[in-house]
C-alpha cells in the first residue's frame, strides 16, 4: 500500500480509503468484519463511515458494526484513521425533532458522543460535515469544533458535498478566529465520468490545502465494465449506473471506454481508481466493497501505472470541463 498525507496535515493516510456505506444493509456484520481485517492486512488505514449509515430505521448500524470490530482488539483501533460525519437525520421514521441533525452546536455535541457510543471509541480522527447547512453560521460551527477539539474527541475536521465557494468561506472564518485549522478534507462526487468537481470544488481544496476524497469512484457501477457485464452475465444496471446509461450517447461513450481499456489489458474499474490516483489533489478514493473480492480488485489498482496513451485516450472519450476559471469563460 502507498500512503500520503491528508490535505496539508501531518496525518499519513493509505491511499485507498475503505467505504463502509454497504455494511449493515448489503453486508453482513460478520462479513463486514472480515473486510476490515482484509482491508487492514493490505495497509489501507483509512476507514470512512457515517452516523447515518445502515438506511431507514438502522441508520447508526454501520458505526455499530465498526465499533463491534474495534471491540476485537489486536490494535485495531489504534492502527486506523478513522472518519465519520454529521449532519443527517437520524430519525429512522424520517422526521427529525427540532435541532437533531444539520449542524447547530446542539446538534454536533449530540451527535459526537452518539457516534462515540457506537463505534466504541474515545475519539474521531477526521470529524465530516456531511452537507452544508444553510441557516447555521460557521462561526457557530467552529466553536463547536475547538470544544471537541480540546476534549479530545475528534482530532481534524473535514467537509463533504461542500461547494468551492463554501469551502473558501469556512476556511477563511476559521483563519480569523484563529485557534483552529479549519477543514482539512473535502469528500465529493469525482470519477472520469463526472468531473464537475474540477470548475471549482478541486481549486477550492487545493487552494486551502484540503486532501480530495472522491466518493463513488466508479459512478454507481458505470465504469466498472457494466457492458461486458451485460453481455456476459445479463445483469442489467441498477442505480446511478443505470441512470447514466439512459442514453445511446453514454453508452457509446462507455463502450469506447471498455474497448479502450481492453486494447491496453486493463479491468475498467481498476484503471478508474487508477485514474482518480494520479489526479491532483487527490488522497484517495473511497472504495466500497461488498465482497472480499472487490476490494482484492481494488487493491490492484494502487499498483497500476498508466501510460500517457492512456490518460490522453480517457480523455478523448470523458472530457473534464478544462483549467478553472477558463472553463466558465471560454
Amino acid at each position: 500500500m502507498k500512503y500520503t498525507q491528508l490535505g496539508r496535515t501531518g496525518l499519513k493516510v493509505s491511499r485507498l480509503v475503505l467505504g463502509t456505506m454497504n455494511f449493515g444493509p448489503l453486508t453482513s456484520e460478520a462479513d463486514s468484519h472480515a473486510i476490515m481485517d482484509a482491508a487492514l492486512d493490505a495497509g489501507i488505514n483509512f476507514f470512512d463511515t457515517a452516523n447515518v449509515y445502515g438506511r431507514g430505521k438502522d441508520r447508526g448500524r454501520t458505526e455499530s458494526i465498526i465499533g463491534n470490530w474495534f471491540a476485537k482488539g489486536g490494535e485495531r483501533r489504534d492502527r486506523v484513521v478513522l472518519a465519520t460525519k454529521v449532519y443527517g437525520n437520524m430519525g429512522g421514521d424520517g422526521a427529525a425533532w427540532p435541532n437533531h441533525d444539520k449542524l447547530s452546536a446542539v446538534n454536533i455535541r449530540r451527535a459526537v458522543d452518539a457516534s462515540l457510543k457506537r463505534l466504541q471509541t474515545d475519539y474521531i480522527d477526521v470529524y465530516q460535515f456531511h452537507h452544508i447547512d444553510r441557516n447555521t453560521p460557521f462561526e457557530e460551527i467552529w466553536q463547536a469544533v475547538d470544544v471537541l477539539v480540546q476534549q479530545g474527541k475528534i482530532l481534524y475536521v473535514g467537509s463533504s458535498n461542500f461547494p468551492g465557494y463554501k469551502i473558501a468561506q469556512a476556511n477563511e472564518i476559521a483563519a480569523r478566529r484563529g485557534g483552529t485549522i479549519g477543514l482539512v478534507s473535502e469528500q465529493c462526487l469525482y470519477n472520469l465520468y463526472e468531473r464537475r468537481a474540477e470548475m471549482e470544488v478541486i481549486p477550492a481544496a487545493q487552494e486551502y490545502g484540503l486532501g480530495i476524497i472522491p466518493w463513488s469512484p466508479l459512478h454507481g457501477g458505470a465504469l466498472g465494465g457494466v457492458l461486458k457485464k451485460e453481455v456476459e452475465g445479463g445483469r442489467r444496471s441498477e442505480g446511478r449506473a443505470a441512470g447514466g446509461m439512459s442514453g445511446p450517447e453514454v453508452r457509446a461513450k462507455l463502450q469506447a471506454y471498455e474497448d479502450l481499456l481492453d486494447k491496453h489489458g486493463l479491468e475498467p474499474g481498476e484503471a478508474a481508481l487508477a485514474w482518480l490516483l494520479t489526479r491532483p489533489g487527490v488522497t484517495g478514493p473511497i472504495v466500497g466493497p461488498r465482497t472480499a473480492e472487490q476490494l482484492e480488485s481494488a487493491l490492484r489498482a494502487v499498483e497500476l501505472e498508466l501510460s500517457e496513451e492512456l490518460l490522453d485516450g480517457l480523455d478523448e472519450i470523458f472530457p473534464g470541463p478544462g483549467p478553472s476559471p477558463e472553463a466558465f469563460a471560454w
